[in-house]
């Protein structure tokens, strides 16, 4: 999985707001304390509102909100919202993949690894993150042993 700095972007002004919660923030104010470069970050914060994640009032007093609670909005919605499915193989969702011979069983490996994604992604929310209180099966899959190894 790759995860773009439009989706990273996003998941930071998300849960600044998230900690502001139900207050509004303004773009420059999240870009500023994350060191995230403003016109992106307006750009990002439009695709929100236009996936109905975030609201927005404009004037001296606007900003952006969270759309609903904290513990309602998934990491793997911010994720879909931004960057589209979470698992593409050529620009195809794995299910639409067709192989043979002995690639006869690819299909199935695409698939499961998007399960596994979403197992994660769509399990976790704001308030988890920002209370640091994951999932159980989630700190179990950060916890086995080789995990936080590069390779």
């Amino acid at each position: 999985m790759h995860v773009t700095a439009r989706s990273d972007y996003a998941v930071h002004a998300m849960l600044h707001l998230a900690a502001a919660w139900p207050a509004q923030v303004s773009a420059q104010t999240i870009a500023a304390a994350h060191g995230l470069p403003h016109k992106f970050l307006e750009t990002v914060m439009t695709t929100l509102r236009r996936h109905d994640l975030v609201r927005s009032q404009r004037g001296n007093s606007g900003g952006f909100a969270l759309a609903r609670e904290p513990a309602e909005i998934t990491l793997g919605e911010i994720l879909r919202a931004i960057d589209g499915p979470l698992v593409g193989v050529r620009g195809q969702r794995p299910h639409e993949l067709v192989y043979d011979g002995c690639a006869e069983h690819l299909t199935e490996v695409w698939v499961a690894a998007r399960a596994a994604l979403r197992e994660v992604l769509d399990g976790v929310t704001l308030r988890d993150v920002q209370a640091g209180d994951l999932p159980a099966h989630v700190a179990a899959l950060a916890a086995q042993p080789g995990a936080w190894d590069i390779r």
